[in-house]
């Protein structure tokens, strides 16, 4: 085999190789903020007042919203990390919350209550 027809063979497969591979078009990388596990309630109800006062939308873990149930500190810190988080990363907010909250790719919805993602 000449090396010229080496070259070609060589670029073929790497050719066939990535038209085999499937690619993920854009926007289907999603990451939510959620609360951190391993943070104690008191310092979560301070983050979640944070966030609410600061850009995320709180509406939906009010009583009688979708995502009030589970009626605890985390969840409702969760919605509102996330809310925040999603409402403000386009203008550079992180999903920090002094050390609160973690980032997750699995999508945290739950029941009737929808975690906003925007890409």
């Amino acid at each position: 085999m000449s090396m010229s027809s080496s070259r070609y063979l060589h670029i073929l497969i790497v050719l066939i190789f990535f038209s085999i591979i499937p690619f993920k078009s854009e926007g289907q990388f999603h990451d939510w903020c959620i609360a951190d596990e391993q943070t104690p309630d008191d310092e979560l109800v301070q983050a979640l007042k944070w966030a609410c006062e600061n850009g995320a939308n709180c509406t939906k873990i009010q009583e009688n919203q979708p995502c009030y149930l589970p009626n605890t500190v985390r969840g409702h810190a969760s919605y509102a990390f996330n809310s925040y988080y999603q409402n403000m990363k386009q203008k550079g907010a992180s999903c920090y919350f002094n050390s609160a909250a973690i980032l997750t790719a699995k999508d945290p919805s739950h029941d009737a209550c929808k975690f906003e993602v925007i890409p």
